[in-house]
C-alpha cells in the first residue's frame, strides 16, 4: 500500500514514532535532506496540490546546484483544497516572479472525487542563489484581464461547463468589470487526461501591478451549473473588492516562503483567513522569523523579517524514500 502523510516524510536516517491511528502523541526525527525523484500516491482522491504544498519547500533548499521532481497523484480538482489550476496561473506564477522559484507543472491527468487517479509531476529545477530574496507587494493597480476555465470530464456534458461559464461572465458584468477583458474557455477534458466525472471552474484575474488573484468552485451532483459560475465569480470578486495583492489561498502558501527569505517582505492583503493565522504561528514557532500584521482602511499587511536561510545551511529536515 502507498505510504502517505506523515510517513511520506520518512527517509532512510530518520525515524517517526507513534503515527497511527488515536495516537496522542508522535515524536518525529528528521534526517538530511537529499535531491531527487519522488513519489506519493494515497489511493484516494486525496489533494495533489497539498501534497505539494507540504514537499515543495523541503526540496528547495537541500543543494542549490541539483534538481527534484515530484510525481503526485490523487485528486486535481477537489474541494477543500486549492484546484491545480490554482497552482499552474496563480501560486508558481508568482514564485517566479517575486522569489526567483522557477518550477514546471505537467498536468498529466485531472483525478476527481471520489476515485482520484489524477498525476501531476513538478520539476525542481536548482535555485539561482542559495537564498531566496524578500518580497514587497503594496500596489496591485487596476484588473488588466480576467481569464477561466469552465471545465467538464467523463461523462457529463460540455452544455454544464458553458452554463457554468456564462453565469461567471454575467455575474462580473454585474460588479463592474467590462466584458471585453473577460476571457473564460469552456474545456471538454480528454477521456485519457481525466479519471472519473468531474466539472468546474477557475478564474483568474491579472492586474496593472503584477498580481494575481483567483476564484473557484468545484461541481457536485447537488449544484447546478449556473451556481458553479456564480461561487468563482463571487469568491473572485470579493478578493479583488478587498484591494489586497493576493487572493485568500495565495495568502496562506507564501508564508513559508516569507520566513525563509532574505530580509524584510511586506505584503497587502485582504482580512487574514485561519489557515494564514496558523501558518504565521507555524513558521514563527519553527523558525526565528518574526511576523507582525497590520490594518489600515479594510486591507492587511503582513511583515516578515525573514531568517535567510541558505541552501548550503539548510535545517536538517524529513524526506521521503523515492518510489514509495
Amino acid at each position: 500500500m502507498p505510504k502517505v502523510g506523515v510517513h511520506w516524510l520518512i527517509s532512510a536516517n530518520s525515524q517517526l514514532i507513534g503515527a497511527l491511528p488515536k495516537s496522542l502523541k508522535v515524536e518525529f526525527e528528521p534526517g538530511t535532506i537529499t535531491p531527487g525523484s519522488y513519489t506519493a500516491d494515497p489511493g484516494t482522491a486525496g489533494s495533489t496540490t497539498l501534497l505539494l504544498q507540504v514537499s515543495l519547500p523541503c526540496l528547495l533548499f537541500p543543494s542549490w546546484s541539483a534538481t527534484s521532481q515530484l510525481n503526485l497523484f490523487g485528486g486535481t480538482n477537489a474541494s477543500m483544497a486549492p484546484p491545480i489550476d490554482f497552482v499552474e496561473h496563480v501560486l508558481f506564477p508568482f514564485l517566479s516572479r517575486r522569489f526567483g522559484i522557477h518550477l514546471t507543472l505537467d498536468i498529466r491527468r485531472r483525478g476527481y472525487f471520489p476515485r482520484g487517479g489524477g498525476e501531476i509531476f513538478v520539476t525542481i529545477p536548482p535555485m539561482t542563489s542559495p537564498t531566496i530574496p524578500a518580497i514587497t507587494l503594496t500596489n496591485r493597480g487596476p484588473v488588466t484581464r480576467i481569464k477561466g476555465k469552465a471545465y467538464v470530464a467523463g461523462v457529463l456534458p460540455l452544455r454544464m461547463s458553458q452554463i457554468a461559464s456564462k453565469a461567471a461572465r454575467d455575474r462580473l458584468r454585474d460588479a463592474g468589470y467590462n466584458s471585453s477583458i473577460v476571457d473564460i474557455e469552456d474545456i471538454q477534458e480528454p477521456k485519457d487526461r481525466a479519471e472519473g466525472n468531474g466539472s468546474g471552474l477557475f478564474l483568474w484575474a491579472e492586474t496593472e501591478g503584477g498580481c494575481i488573484l483567483s476564484g473557484s468552485s468545484i461541481g457536485d451532483k447537488s449544484k447546478r451549473p449556473e451556481a458553479v459560475g456564480d461561487e468563482a465569480a463571487e469568491m473572485l470578486i470579493a478578493s479583488l473588492t478587498h484591494g489586497g495583492c493576493v487572493d485568500e489561498h495565495l495568502q496562506d502558501q507564501i508564508i513559508i516562503f516569507m520566513a525563509l527569505a532574505q530580509g524584510t517582505s511586506h505584503v497587502v492583503c485582504g482580512p487574514l483567513s485561519l489557515h494564514t493565522r496558523t501558518a504565521i504561528w507555524i513558521a514563527e514557532t519553527m523558525t526565528e522569523a518574526k511576523f507582525s500584521v497590520t490594518e489600515a482602511d479594510g486591507r492587511f499587511t503582513i511583515q516578515c523579517e525573514g531568517i535567510g536561510l541558505r541552501a548550503k545551511e539548510a535545517v536538517p529536515a524529513a524526506v521521503p524514500t523515492p518510489g514509495t
